[in-house]
């Protein structure tokens, strides 16, 4: 495989993180006419169902299916939908959450003993200070309370991410689907327990045209395409290749919330980004540039 990428799949690369990117927009407008929880629910029923009965079972344990399920479906996003439910601008949740890359690097210490080298502490003390930034500056838009979530969901993120490496090379598409199986019931019963059933009938009754778009971008562009087309990529270009596109989602996720919903942009968010992105673009380059080691 050659390093460089072909135009149309660089293109096609480009969509993806910008779906992603711009998701963070789509689940604040979403937010409008859906619980938190019940919008979480519904993103992953639209997922499974029904797909589930076109793409075989991933060959991997059970648990491991369980696991991803809780910690991306429940815990990742029930905790971010219920911070962009107005405890966290979306631009601002779109660079929070790469923070992902550092949590799992702390994970994959702690669990599986990987060394880590001084550049990559390097690089996170570079998304440190950025965090560090925006809780200086939280305000109405962004809180304490939000901040926190979003970094749990971050944290839920990269706990998914090392259960997915020990399932081995998989289909994400398929494993992302079955997963889902264990994610939507228990938002489901959450969304009962918390935002309760006149709650839930209200939303699904009167949601218009544009939510449940809202919903369907989520599940269908954002899981069935966003996940098919980078695994695609992924068989086809080397991961050192594929994997620093993903930092431009920050970047879409930020540009789509000051365009679409006129998210402010001051100098202290741009330095919190920089510091953020920053930090996981050197963490990501970081094998380019160490030395090799001789013979």
């Amino acid at each position: 495989m050659k390093p460089g990428l072909p135009w149309l799949h660089f293109l096609l690369a480009v969509a993806v993180v910008t779906v992603w990117g711009t998701n963070f927009v789509v689940i604040k407008q979403a937010l409008v006419q859906f619980p938190p929880l019940l919008l979480g629910t519904l993103r992953f029923a639209f997922a499974l169902l029904p797909a589930v009965f076109f793409f075989k079972r991933p060959a991997v344990p059970w648990w491991h299916l369980a696991a991803y399920g809780a910690l991306i479906g429940v815990c990742q996003f029930g905790l971010l939908y219920e911070a962009l439910n107005g405890q966290i601008a979306p631009g601002l949740a779109s660079v929070v959450m790469q923070s992902q890359v550092f949590f799992t690097i702390v994970l994959s210490v702690w669990i599986e003993r990987e060394s880590v080298q001084r550049l990559q502490w390097v690089a996170l003390l570079f998304a440190g200070a950025g965090i560090g930034i925006i809780a200086w500056h939280t305000d109405r838009t962004t809180t304490l309370l939000g901040l926190g979530m979003t970094l749990l969901a971050a944290l839920s993120w990269a706990g998914g991410n090392v259960v997915a490496r020990q399932s081995g090379r998989v289909n994400m598409l398929s494993y992302v689907i079955w997963a889902s199986l264990f994610s939507t019931p228990v938002l489901l019963l959450l969304s009962l327990l918390i935002e309760g059933p006149t709650a839930i009938t209200t939303a699904v009754t009167e949601a218009d045209v544009y939510g449940w778009a809202g919903v369907l971008w989520q599940s269908v562009g954002n899981t069935m395409f966003g996940y098919a087309c980078w695994g695609w990529l992924l068989t086809r270009h080397p991961a050192a290749t594929i994997a620093p596109l993903a930092l431009l989602v920050p970047v879409s996720g930020l540009a789509t919330a000051i365009w679409w919903l006129g998210e402010p942009l001051p100098l202290w968010k741009i330095a919190a980004t920089l510091f953020i992105v920053g930090g996981v673009a050197l963490n990501m380059l970081w094998p380019k540039v160490a030395p090799k080691p001789a013979g």
